[in-house]
């Protein structure tokens, strides 16, 4: 059922993107009296199309794209029978070049609008939750193992990064850190400060484990919250409101010790102490093989949320939108200066499918729409012949120059760019499929 939760968002979000995409050059394209023979969401075979006009509005069986086809324009159909016949004034070859360029840059345009526009309502909507730096070194971190491995502890507080200090929790995780270059952290470790060197290819690792959410936490003092009905903790007797204050004899004060504690007794019955009120009651749990007894934690940890008014939510959306395309081309620096490698870096559908999630959060999934978004605006600008990218270079040249390229060289292009894409993306689809194997 996961996987079709998974298969399902990813279908839906790209079906919007595309749909979204193509129409902008549908619509540049009709602007400047062109003829558009198809609009196509999915590739063929169709399932479904209907005539309006001069125009076949389909849908084609497989959903990972879309197409428009436009009159007269060198594009995936390779139709060079059109191309070799007189050019007439419907067609996109007739036009200026600069009408061209508009409508090259049309679906480019419209997924900027709309990823701004999600990051936009997300700010407004949901304000920031932010946890400040001086809650977070009232208890310190939890390290993870990756995050032990490059000489971080559980308990240390991190006091400032790359030299600086900070305001609040996500600068510690942020991509200045994780994309950036020569990172460090100046953590305090009992009274003592130590600089810890970032490595330039920790996203990689990162991105192997899928780890970059839980690489490192905020030390959590916590209570009960929701005790899971007919689990082992409700037979315990284990209430809302609860405090954990001990595990067969063993103080505890922070869920990762509660965690590291239950992951030492899985299967086993364990004695507790629990704060209830002002009362400390003794239970009895049995701990089930994976490692748990039926709860879910409420942080005790102060976080604040900022609210934002419409102008500061536009403010604040469009720099996390366009941030998006920021951390894009650092994490392409990053493959180019061999500081991590593709097969590492990159995801195809399945990967992105796997972002999604198993569990249908709309807030998780406009999100990601959102960061699709920008991350199908920013791919497709790209100078690579057959994306809308490669076709505005050709274009600005003949502005610039005055010369308008052959159809032969268009239609050599095209096939250049046809390889490369298609490439492109049997290497990401064999890439996730190898790291789900392996």
């Amino acid at each position: 059922m996961e996987v079709l939760i998974m298969a399902g968002q990813l279908i839906l979000g790209l079906s919007i993107l595309v749909g979204l995409h193509e129409w902008g050059h549908m619509a540049a394209a009709k602007m400047f009296g062109m003829r558009v023979e198809k609009y196509f969401i999915g590739f063929p075979p169709k399932i479904f199309s209907i005539q309006r006009g001069e125009t076949e509005y389909g849908i084609g069986a497989i959903p990972l794209g879309g197409f428009v086809k436009i009159s007269g324009m060198i594009d995936e159909s390779m139709d060079t029978d059109a191309m070799s016949k007189e050019p007439q004034p419907w067609e996109f070859r007739s036009k200026p070049a600069w009408q061209r360029l508009i409508v090259m840059l049309g679906g480019i345009a419209v997924n900027v609008v709309v990823g701004v526009f999600i990051f936009i309502v997300i700010a407004y909507n949901e304000g920031e939750k932010i946890l400040p730096a001086s809650e977070v070194n009232k208890n310190g971190i939890v390290a993870s193992s990756l995050a032990q491995e490059i000489g971080l502890k559980t308990g240390d507080k991190i006091v400032k990064v790359n030299g600086k200090s900070y305001s609040e929790f996500n600068e510690i995780v942020g991509s200045d850190v994780f994309l950036g270059s020569n990172s460090s952290y100046t953590v305090n470790r009992n009274g003592q400060e130590l600089d810890i060197d970032i490595p330039n290819n920790l996203i990689e690792k990162l991105s192997e484990l899928d780890e970059k959410g839980s690489f490192i936490l905020p030390r959590m003092p916590f209570k009960i919250g929701e005790v899971i009905v007919k689990s082992n903790a409700e037979k315990a007797g284990l209430k809302t409101d609860d405090r954990i204050v001990s595990i067969n004899g063993t103080n505890v004060q922070f869920f990762d010790e509660i965690q590291n504690e239950l992951q030492k007794q899985k299967g086993k019955q364990i004695n507790m102490v629990v704060q209830r009120g002002t009362q400390q009651i003794p239970l009895t749990a049995q701990v089930e093989p994976e490692g748990t007894i039926g709860f879910y934690p409420v942080s005790l940890l102060k976080f604040t949320t900022e609210s934002y008014t419409l102008s500061k939510a536009i403010s604040v959306g469009t720099k996390d939108a366009f941030g998006v395309v920021y951390n894009n081309i650092k994490g392409f620096g990053k493959i180019f200066r061999r500081e991590v490698s593709a097969s590492k870096a990159l995801s195809g559908p399945i990967g992105i499918a796997r972002m999604f999630g198993g569990v249908w959060d709309w807030q998780n999934f406009w999100r990601l729409t959102g960061l699709l978004s920008m991350v199908l605006a920013f791919m497709n600008a790209l100078p690579i012949p057959a994306l809308d990218g490669g076709h505005a270079v050709i274009l600005s040249y003949e502005i610039i120059s005055g010369r308008k390229p052959s159809d032969t060289f268009l239609e050599n292009a095209q096939k250049v760019g046809m390889v490369l894409l298609l490439g492109l993306m049997a290497f990401a689809i064999f890439n996730d499929v190898w790291k789900v194997i392996f």
